[in-house]
């Protein structure tokens, strides 16, 4: 395929744009490629710059379940654009989505609007301390929670005490109240709750981690946070960035039957617009401003141009509740095809429409697992998949997204160019 104009493009961003991309995932460096420059998608499809169309997987990283562009939610933005684009006041579009949101998910009894999932993450942390009383909190290695200072961590000392920054400009303070523990390793948030027993506000966690590659729960994992959480008297988040509306209406926590006492959300809750939100009990939730001292505020919160995309994008969820099933059988499809063409020479992770292809023979339940994929072969994958017109995350270590608009046309498809790459040395 030809990519002269992405290249081009590349090369003008990189000079006022670190990277030059707006965020490192679009880079493109673990695969060796110039990332495509888009500039139109629509339905399962999107178009770079140089006439390319691909079937999409990445769907924006989780949010286009409807695929893009749906006409519907197209035309309530296009309604509530020509009514101003932002007030900095309330308006009854927020109302009715936190109304939808609980529900959807009924844990959520009193929500906030913020801009990112980063943000809901952060201020649910900052309402935890606040609810609590205490300063420390426990995340996973491997899991990911948007780019707060206190956040970018992933594993601390062999005694799992404590926490090391993963990014340079974050001081060593800011992450000190910061404890790792491993995903679906019960031990080791047993042991983090024995030492500081009287100083965890909560345990944080992707209910399916998502950001490592797709990775289950196992063994009653989510229940058992959800036991030790309350017998500690610590909250439990459920960061539901991704899992949220995507697994079902009601997201992981419905899905899994655990209720969170705190739950954040990302850009689905906007159709796909820069929008989180995060909530819980009302009684954790009267913590915030201007109702309690925890103060979390923003001029664009619950703004009306994506307040109306969400409301749009839920109502549609929610009048076909037949989206699930098709989603799921389509991504069975898929994972079914890798599976037969690999055999156990790859590892396939799946639930609802949420799937990742690990390239190791082992089965992948953790980080340490996780990492032990190929990504030199991941990257020949890649390659092969794009020159084929299938648009996959430009890393190991990202899911693969499935959408209503895919048909089953693009599935066959899929299929037959899945096949093809994970049988390539």
């Amino acid at each position: 395929m030809n990519d002269t104009k992405s290249k081009q493009l590349f090369e003008r961003a990189k000079k006022h744009i670190p990277g030059g991309v707006n965020s490192p995932v679009r880079a493109f460096g673990s695969v060796g490629l110039t990332p495509r420059f888009i500039k139109s998608a629509n339905g399962a499809y999107i178009t770079d710059e140089d006439d390319n169309t691909y079937i999409d997987y990445v769907c924006s990283w989780g949010p286009g379940i409807l695929g893009h562009a749906h006409p519907l939610v197209i035309e309530k933005v296009k309604e509530a654009a020509e009514q101003g684009l932002t007030y900095g006041a309330p308006t009854e579009k927020e109302i009715i989505l936190s109304e939808l949101i609980y529900e959807c998910m009924p844990s959520v009894e009193v929500s906030r609007l913020v801009c990112s999932g980063t943000e809901a993450v952060m201020s649910a942390i900052r309402v935890a301390r606040g609810f609590t009383g205490r300063d420390k909190i426990i995340k996973f290695k491997g899991c990911y929670h948007g780019h707060s200072d206190g956040l970018l961590v992933k594993a601390g000392s062999a005694a799992l005490t404590t926490a090391v920054p993963d990014s340079s400009g974050v001081p060593a303070d800011y992450t000190k109240n910061t404890l790792i523990a491993l995903y679906n390793d019960k031990k080791s948030v047993q042991e983090l709750f024995e030492k500081y027993r009287e100083e965890i506000a909560a345990v944080i966690v992707e209910p399916v981690a998502a950001n490592m590659g797709v990775v289950l729960p196992q063994d009653n994992f989510l229940q058992f946070l959800r036991d030790i959480t309350k017998t500690y008297g610590a909250l439990l988040i459920f960061d539901e960035v991704i899992t949220g509306f995507r697994l079902g209406l009601g997201g992981a926590q419905e899905y899994y039957d655990v209720k969170p006492d705190i739950t954040t959300l990302g850009k689905i809750v906007g159709g796909g617009m820069p929008v989180g939100a995060y909530g819980g009990r009302k009684e954790i939730m009267d913590m915030v401003s201007p109702v309690g001292s925890v103060y979390q505020a923003g001029t664009l919160s619950g703004n009306p141009i994506a307040t109306a995309a969400g409301i749009e994008t839920l109502r549609i969820l929610m009048s076909d509740r037949d989206i699930y099933r098709r989603l799921e059988e389509k991504t069975m499809k898929l994972c079914q095809a890798v599976k037969n063409a690999a055999g156990n020479n790859v590892s396939v992770n799946r639930v609802s429409s949420l799937m990742s292809i690990f390239f190791t023979d082992r089965q992948v339940n953790d980080y340490d697992s996780a990492v032990s994929s190929d990504t030199k072969r991941y990257a020949k994958y890649f390659a092969y998949l794009l020159e084929n017109g299938i648009y996959v995350a430009p890393s190991q270590f990202e899911a693969m997204f499935i959408s209503d608009a895919h048909s089953d046309e693009d599935i066959e498809k899929t299929c037959r160019v899945l096949e093809e790459a994970v049988e390539r040395k």
